[in-house]
């Protein structure tokens, strides 16, 4: 697997709270867009997010992002 597979052409937009956590880089998780370990055996690893205060994110699902995890307005052009 050399790209991603695209979960979905639209952000996750989360309220997050302060913590850790893991996104999905390789399309596959079920419990999008965190990782479900889906990834292994294809080359792709999770990224680590780090949230320092509780806040409002766009994640990106179609993991085109140069952004990623955030989402970058990629999805526009699929």
């Amino acid at each position: 697997m050399d790209k991603p597979e695209v979960a979905e052409a639209r952000p996750a937009v989360l309220d997050l709270e302060a913590g850790t956590y893991w996104w999905c880089a390789c399309g596959k998780s079920q419990s999008q867009p965190w990782c479900d370990g889906s990834h292994k055996g294809s080359g792709f690893t999770p990224v680590k997010v780090e949230i320092e205060a509780a806040k409002r994110v766009a994640l990106c699902q179609c993991k085109q992002s140069a952004a990623s995890p955030f989402c970058d307005g990629t999805h526009n052009k699929l």
